[in-house]
């Protein structure tokens, strides 16, 4: 089974790079799916070719293959102007250019970084809405991390179900759904005839 984890970080060390390892830590743990990290700002130059020339060097169809091949992704960016970055979208872009199918179905862990936790709605009106045009297959729970999140209450729970969710979707497991998902499990849910359910409230 494979992870694949594509971080947009531009910096080293990068707290986008960081999130996008922990994330696919806990993954891996519920998984043990291989870990696969495509750093997007050392291709950079050979998305720009791409773009104009509509041919991807070596190093970037590998990467795309290991995109398309994977059998879960975990996405990181960091925030720039309230949305992913313009890196982060242009590797999409040529994917999206070489195998329109290429993420049809396939799990995905949205996450992004950012100064403040104002930035936090990125992955529900950018993230979720370009992963679900690719018909991606986009997890419940996003990760936010703002400056303030390290270290703090909250993070590693985020970072755990989330983590959880992917895992459930890639493995097909009903007790690793279950235990992403807190509630009664959908197979102790017995259907009721709504006759039945009324009698039952005016007995």
């Amino acid at each position: 089974m494979k992870l694949v984890v594509v971080s947009a970080g531009l910096s080293v060390p990068s707290s986008t790079r960081l999130l996008g390892d922990r994330l696919a830590a806990a993954t891996a743990a519920r998984t043990g799916a291989d870990v696969r990290v495509i750093e997007v700002r050392d291709l950079a130059v050979a998305i720009a070719h791409n773009l104009t020339s509509g041919f991807p060097g070596p190093a970037l169809a590998e990467a795309l293959d290991a995109v398309a091949g994977a059998d879960g992704l975990v996405v990181v960016t960091p925030v720039f102007s309230a949305s992913y970055s313009g890196l982060f979208k242009s590797f999409f872009d040529v994917l999206g250019a070489r195998d329109k199918d290429a993420l049809a179905g396939k799990p995905v862990l949205v996450a992004a970084t950012g100064g403040t936790a104002r930035h936090s709605m990125v992955l529900d009106h950018a993230l979720r809405p370009l992963f679900s045009y690719l018909r991606a297959v986009v997890v419940p729970t996003g990760v936010y991390a703002a400056s303030e999140d390290w270290g703090a209450q909250g993070l590693p729970e985020r970072i755990e179900r989330a983590a959880g969710e992917l895992a459930a979707l890639m493995t097909g497991s009903p007790a690793q759904r279950h235990r992403a998902a807190p509630g009664p499990a959908a197979d102790d849910l017995a259907v009721v005839p709504f006759a039945e359910q009324l009698a039952r409230l005016r007995g």
